[in-house]
This record gives structure tokens, sequence and C-alpha cells, in this order.
């Protein structure tokens, strides 16, 4: 998920304990949506409860030392409240506003940059159940 400053040209990031830098995020939960998930895990991991905006990203990997195949979706984000606060310390070691060409360099997987993916926008749609 892309936590972006406009005004600063930064995106929030979260350091993990599996030692590296990425957007805030997870899992998403039984009965729960894509965007409901990135609002639940924005707030557990930073503190700050936000509306989603825009697809962004889809990304895919597969793990091979843990077997497990991973589907990446990256959501805009607009912070409307809440305080920084790493709430989860268990996960999380560190909260950083960071300037979009460190963001890039710490998360080379979105090939074309973070600045790149917020001028084209993916469409999506939840279509709820069926």
């Amino acid at each position: 998920m892309s936590m972006h400053s406009l005004i600063d040209n930064e995106i929030l990031m979260v350091y993990n304990h599996e030692g590296h830098w990425s957007l805030p995020g997870g899992r998403v939960e039984v009965n729960e949506t894509r965007t409901e998930a990135a609002i639940r895990e924005t707030f557990e991991e930073t503190g700050y409860k936000v509306t989603i905006g825009n697809l962004l990203a889809v990304n895919e990997a597969k793990f091979t030392k843990r077997n497990h195949h991973a589907i990446f979706f990256t959501f805009e984000a607009q912070i409307v409240a809440g305080t920084e606060e790493i709430t989860l310390p268990h996960e999380i070691s560190q909260i950083e506003w960071t300037a979009m060409d460190v963001a890039n360099y710490r998360m080379p997987y979105y090939s074309q940059g973070l600045d790149k993916l917020l001028e084209r926008p993916a469409f999506y749609s939840n279509e709820g159940t069926i």
C-alpha cells in the first residue's frame, strides 16, 4: 500500500523484523476484502487510519524457502486520522516517511518506480459476494 505525502513527495514505509523495508500491509483475513485488509494492516502497523484510493500495482512472488506463493496488491491511501505509532513491535521496528527516490531504491520490485505508479493507476473493483 502506498501512503504518499504529495506536499513533500514522500512515501510511508515500515521496517519489518524480517530485515527489509516495505509499505504497510499484510495478509487478507477470512471474509475480508483487500481494501479492508489494507485499512486494518495500516492501522495495526502504523497507528494511522486511512481511506483506500486507486490500485497502483499487482506483484507476484514465489518464496521457495517457505513454499509460499503471494500476490501483492498496492493501493494508494490517504491518512484520515490517528497518530504514528508502532503498535506491533514484534513485527515492525521502524516507521519512516521516505523520499521517493529512497523508497524506489528500497523496493526495486516496483521496476518503474512508485512515482510512475501514481501517474497511471489500475482499475480495481470489489464485486462483493456472489
